[in-house]
């Protein structure tokens, strides 16, 4: 199948690429740029006029739902939810059931994914035997089985010796571990920031502290055993500020936030709305404030959807008993696009943080594109303004707080190894 893609605008950050030209595409691969090979015919040509077409979105955390939850999602819904959203490479966190802690359950998620020739999926393996933060999982046959990287997902590792030896168990053999920092005592039944909406509303309160301590403690023992971290959605002002003195003092540490707390506050869970229960909870003002900052100065390596679909049962209950979690396959783009709009952010600096960061983050060799590299390749307009309704979302999981937003940046095609997997004309 030969592609050409004509009159669009071609950004690819890692590269340095940013001028209009056309793409052309053979075997599955980047065959030119610019100008048609020799002998080239082309099968399809895709006018992308008005369109950005940069690498395939890279998304560090997505919840599949499988196995285990498929009444909340299926892998045939996700996968199709991340297609529109222009993701063409997803991690996938361990939390399933039973947890990726297994290689044949990881072996049969990586099967069933690649069968439906859509996005691929990088499963992130459970850092201890079914995330219960008390004994080590066989890493090394994670890894051998695909996992590229290891995560205790929301669960706490509440024995910090548990967690020195997986930081050394990793250190040994070039793991990168993925943690959420929270102490799990000091968030225990908490369901919101303690600030001063919690106050008002009467929610048990989740301080800055279960997250400042937390990320202390995880950057004080990859100090001391050398290990690669990986500090997963982070939400305070403070916690972002220890990453900052960490990274000047070369420790091998990265970080994420999500899509969510990029634009959002307490403030906005107004009068309990369930679909603003995430986790970590949103915070003040001053927080969200710095993950903007932190994410423009890249303090904040990446940006995720931290895609979680909850079935409409669990999220739609009193605030403190509703499911946490959102949505954000196909709100990663449309939300990182209103940020760089509004920080005035470079466009290509703005995609990095959704293709080429989160590409380096999980040892990949996608989030960019060149002549002879696989064609996994996201062509949006940026102007197209759409509203999102139950309707327009893909994702089996609709909780989302931006129900009734209107977004501006559509996908309108995804091409994952030179095959289109989403035409918006044909949703």
């Amino acid at each position: 199948m030969k592609i050409q893609i004509s009159n669009g605008r071609v950004i690819d950050p890692k590269n340095g690429v940013d001028q209009y030209a056309d793409v052309f595409i053979a075997a599955g691969k980047i065959a030119a740029i610019g100008t048609m090979p020799k002998d080239f015919h082309a099968n399809r040509v895709i006018d992308a006029s008005d369109c950005i077409v940069c690498p395939g979105l890279v998304d560090l955390a997505a919840r599949l739902r499988e196995p285990g939850f498929e009444y909340r999602a299926t892998l045939e819904s996700e996968m199709d939810a991340a297609c529109a959203g222009g993701v063409t490479s997803l991690a996938c966190p361990p939390d399933t059931d039973p947890p990726l802690d297994e290689p044949g359950l990881v072996e049969m998620l990586k099967f069933r994914a690649k069968n439906l020739n859509q996005a691929r999926v990088y499963p992130i393996g459970a850092l201890t035997q079914k995330l219960g933060g008390e004994r080590l999982t066989e890493m090394a046959e994670l890894r051998d089985a695909g996992c590229v990287g290891f995560s205790q997902a929301d669960a706490a590792i509440s024995d910090t010796q548990v967690l020195v030896r997986a930081l050394e168990y990793a250190a040994t053999f070039g793991f990168t571990v993925w943690l959420r920092p929270q102490d799990a005592y000091l968030a225990k039944g908490g369901v919101a920031h303690d600030g001063f909406v919690a106050t008002r509303l009467g929610l048990p309160a989740i301080p800055y502290s279960a997250e400042t301590i937390a990320v202390a403690t995880i950057l004080l023992l990859a100090r001391e055993t050398g290990a690669r971290v990986h500090l997963c959605r982070l939400s305070s002002a403070q916690a972002i500020e220890m990453v900052r003195v960490a990274k000047a003092d070369g420790l091998k540490v990265s970080c994420d936030v999500s899509i969510n707390h990029l634009h959002l506050t307490e403030m906005d869970i107004g009068y309990f709305d369930p679909n603003y229960h995430l986790i970590p909870p949103l915070r003040a003002l001053r927080d969200r404030d710095a993950i903007r900052a932190g994410l423009a100065t890249g303090t904040i390596d990446a940006l995720c959807s931290n895609h979680t679909p909850v079935d409409d049962d669990a999220k739609q209950m009193p605030f403190g008993e509703a499911e946490a979690g959102a949505t954000g396959l196909e709100l990663l783009l449309p939300l990182t696009l209103k940020w760089a709009a509004e920080q005035r952010v470079k466009l290509s600096d703005a995609i990095a943080r959704i293709t080429q960061y989160p590409a380096e983050i999980l040892g990949l060799d996608a989030g960019h594109f060149a002549i002879g590299h696989v064609a996994d390749l996201c062509i949006f307009n940026p102007e197209t303004r759409w509203q999102v309704v139950p309707a327009a979302l893909r994702s089996q999981g609709k909780n989302t707080p931006y129900l009734g937003y209107e977004m501006q940046g559509a996908v309108k095609y995804t091409l994952v190894e030179g095959q289109v997997v989403f035409d918006a004309a044909k949703s």
